[in-house]
């Protein structure tokens, strides 16, 4: 039986720049998740994506998931069970034993907001459980009335941003200086500038450019979403503390149908599909505001870590040395407190 390997080994292509240091601020980690185009991503399989691509992948942060939860407890400290399992496996790459990167050297889980201020325990526990690498949570809002568009896990409802017990929850981000990952559909994007206009003293990370659709409803109007989108997306940069990834447009509810190519596509591809998202949000942003992300495995349905960082590589070629830093490392070094070997230098 062919498996998504076999489907990606067809476009192999040598890292661009491989010295240019890199810190990955979005993947995942996890098992028994049949559902996904990987089934089994822990420590070797992250490791083996990084170590064949040949990009100089310093230390990565690893996003909720879902992963391990507590199976006994309170439901609202269950989540704790995947701040425990990330962190044991962040602990055994500080050990330096399986090479040079640092795993999950920032963690992202999450927890009920709708708890209102009580969510506070459930986060002091995140950070009991952290090791010193709990950094904040998700709490996703991605939800559309059509069934051809997954609901996040929680099943959000159409306006969780705006709820106003969610938001009691969410002013227990700051006091504890955690940050929040921003993940919705496109359509929900300006709830998330509602949201930081809100809490000015949060940070917030937009996760994969708000999520432009295109499939079910939406397939067919790439232009039209794309054309009310850039409007979004200028209004949420006017907020300072939202910071935007780069990243995460090969799933397949962003409808390019690459998983339906008989190849996989070349970086080049994959930039000539994706370029004006990438420098609309740059434009708004500003380099200094926004950093490149993988969103392994999930984006693996479409392309090979090599060939997805070699995609970002072409977009800033004519980039100054300053701007690629920034962009590539110390960026996410900056939102998420982590210090490598790049940032002594």
């Amino acid at each position: 039986m062919a498996t998504t390997d076999d489907w990606l080994v067809q476009v192999r292509e040598d890292a661009l720049e491989p010295d240019l240091p890199i810190l990955d601020p979005h993947h995942h980690l996890w098992e028994f998740r049949t559902e996904r185009v990987e089934p089994r991503y822990l420590l070797d399989e992250i490791l083996r994506d990084i170590n064949e691509s040949g990009h100089n992948i310093l230390a990565t942060v690893f996003i909720e998931c879902g992963a391990m939860y507590k199976a006994d407890g309170p439901e609202a400290m269950k989540p704790i069970g995947e701040t425990e399992f990330v962190n044991g496996i962040a602990a055994m790459s500080a050990s330096g034993l399986y090479g040079p990167t640092r795993v999950a050297a920032g963690i992202i889980s999450t927890a009920d907001l709708q708890l209102g201020a009580a969510v506070g325990d459930v986060l002091d526990a995140h950070i009991a459980a952290g090791g010193g690498r709990f950094r904040g949570i998700r709490r996703s809002a991605t939800w559309d009335a059509s069934d051809a568009i997954p609901n996040a896990r929680i099943e959000p409802g159409p306006h969780l941003f705006m709820d106003p017990k969610y938001r009691e929850g969410f002013a227990q981000l700051a006091p504890r200086n955690m940050t929040f990952e921003g993940w919705c559909y496109h359509p929900h994007i300006t709830e998330l500038t509602d949201l930081a206009r809100a809490f000015p003293d949060t940070t917030i990370i937009l996760n994969h450019f708000g999520a432009p659709l295109g499939v079910g409803p939406y397939a067919g109007k790439r232009e039209e979403i794309f054309e009310q989108w850039q409007k979004d997306i200028a209004e949420l940069a006017t907020c300072p503390n939202v910071n935007a990834k780069l990243g995460g447009l090969n799933m397949a509810f962003n409808g390019f149908h690459w998983e339906d190519r008989p190849k996989p596509p070349t970086s080049q591809e994959l930039l000539d599909a994706t370029r004006p998202y990438f420098e609309h949000t740059l434009q708004h942003f500003g380099v200094e505001r926004c950093l490149f992300e993988s969103n392994f495995p999930v984006d693996k349905l479409s392309c090979s870590y090599g060939v997805l960082w070699n995609s970002f590589k072409r977009l800033t070629k004519d980039y100054s040395a300053a701007e690629k830093a920034a962009l590539y490392h110390d960026n996410a070094a900056r939102v998420y407190s982590i210090e490598t070997s790049a940032s002594k230098k």
